[in-house]
């Protein structure tokens, strides 16, 4: 019966393979194992289209937990190594690239009740384990499986590739695009985090110290159209959205530009997608303002804490001595999942502050050490104060420097070279979108300069 099964699948190498690269898993288990690889079902959906990832066991049988041998008594290592599809229990696959908007995505997606099954890392093992995980923890969510293609979190294509293979391909695929000029200047304007910045600190600290956190690539102190060249056009995942949709089926693909998410068309985009997917629609109100990460988003991607020492102030605190004030944005504080913190903002200030997305918050529970003490109150009230027009004094001359699409244009216009290399990467990776979406490729401005620009140099 080996030797059949060996016989019957010698031209396919993949599932030969998997069985000698599992084998021992193969003999414990041959009957059931033998049943699914003489199955029709096996032969249409992988041994038919020579698929490089065939799964050694029924994909159907796995997924029902009456099922003697199913996901849920298959540790994820020895069903990666078996080349065993994700479970089923996922609604859609949302992909994107960097700098897509896919933290406003995000956000709008989870006000929607949607469980968001993502991991980053460079390992697509440690990918598919955890999010293997994170579907068998919650099997009646409305769960959809993410994966957005990173530049400071490189895999391989290669790697990916099997990965994506492990997905469902029948299942619906939502593809976040944006204007590629666009994200190449929200690439120059990113900024990235110093690693020796202070989260924490006190009211003795100078405030000065705190404000210098970020710097820009190569820790330029400020962004330059020099780095698409240095840095850019050897991020090899900048741009892979043709990669990426290959291993779905193309009339599952919906694609959806950035734009259309932005929050004054963001409900009627919701409504429509709803129609598509069936989540849980919102009201229209909370799409209000979601922008994630402009300026102050950055900055306080990793929060800050103002540590203040109760002793100093006489304050018989039972629990501890110090209070902790975490500084962070609205949208954060969604994003996050921020719970138990009571936000100060209204017994700090009395005045609108310069940055509308800014906000204080305590631990609920230490909020009672704050409200009444006027001097504590006073006393933290000076120090942000001088934080907060610091911060916004830093952030106007930020804002003068940042970059801009027409200076990227201009910067390619000036080096001809390097607008034919971007050329090369554009036109291989847009094929599927401009074939069957040219709508959204006119609808993209700055990518349209950019084409007449490389017409006229031709």
């Amino acid at each position: 019966r080996i030797k059949n099964i060996l016989k019957i699948h010698q031209d396919y190498r993949a599932i030969l393979d998997n069985i000698f690269h599992n084998f021992n898993y193969f003999i414990q288990n041959f009957d059931l194992i033998e049943e699914w690889l003489l199955s029709d079902d096996f032969k249409e959906r992988y041994k038919k289209e020579n698929h490089p990832y065939p799964s050694l066991l029924d994909p159907k049988k796995l997924n029902d937990k009456n099922e003697k041998i199913n996901y849920h008594n298959i540790p994820a290592e020895l069903a990666w190594e078996m080349n065993l599809p994700l479970p089923d229990n996922y609604e859609f696959v949302w992909l994107s690239s960097a700098l897509s908007g896919h933290a406003a995505m995000t956000m709008y997606l989870e006000l929607c009740e949607v469980n968001i099954c993502k991991y980053i890392h460079h390992n697509p093992f440690i990918i598919y384990s955890n999010i293997f995980m994170q579907l068998l923890n919650n099997p009646l969510k409305y769960n959809v499986i993410a994966y957005t293609d990173y530049t400071h979190v490189y895999v391989s294509r290669g790697d990916l590739k099997r990965f994506l293979n492990l997905l469902n391909k029948n299942k619906p695929v939502l593809y976040l695009v944006r204007d590629p000029i666009s994200r190449l200047k929200t690439g120059l304007n990113h900024i990235n985090l110093k690693a020796n910045r202070l989260d924490r600190f006190d009211l003795d600290t100078p405030i000065e110290r705190v404000l210098d956190r970020e710097t820009y690539y190569f820790e330029s102190p400020l962004p330059t159209c020099d780095h698409i060249k240095t840095y850019w056009i050897y991020a090899e995942s900048f741009f892979r959205l043709n990669f990426l949709t290959q291993f779905f089926k193309i009339e599952k693909i919906t694609y959806l530009d950035m734009a259309s998410i932005k929050p004054e068309y963001a409900y009627h985009t919701f409504s429509q997608l709803n129609a598509l997917y069936h989540f849980r629609q919102i009201s229209k109100n909370l799409f209000h303002n979601t922008v994630v990460y402009d300026m102050l988003g950055a900055f306080l991607s990793i929060p800050l804490i103002l540590c203040v020492d109760l002793e100093n102030f006489g304050v018989n605190y039972a629990d501890g001595k110090i209070i902790e004030i975490l500084i962070t944005t609205r949208q954060f504080f969604k994003l996050h999942k921020i719970n138990n913190y009571k936000k100060i903002n209204p017994v700090l200030f009395k005045d609108n502050l310069p940055f509308e997305n800014l906000i204080f918050c305590i631990p609920k529970e230490q909020f009672v050490y704050l409200e009444n003490n006027l001097t504590l109150i006073k006393c933290i009230q000076s120090y942000l104060e001088e934080f907060i027009s610091k911060m916004k004094v830093k952030f106007d001359l930020k804002a003068k420097c940042l970059i801009c699409e027409n200076q990227i244009l201009a910067y390619l216009k000036n080096n001809q070279t390097l607008m034919r290399q971007w050329k090369k990467i554009f036109d291989q990776e847009l094929i599927c979108i401009k074939q069957h979406h040219p709508n959204i490729v006119a609808s993209w401005k700055y990518y349209q300069e950019f084409e007449k620009m490389c017409k006229e140099l031709d």
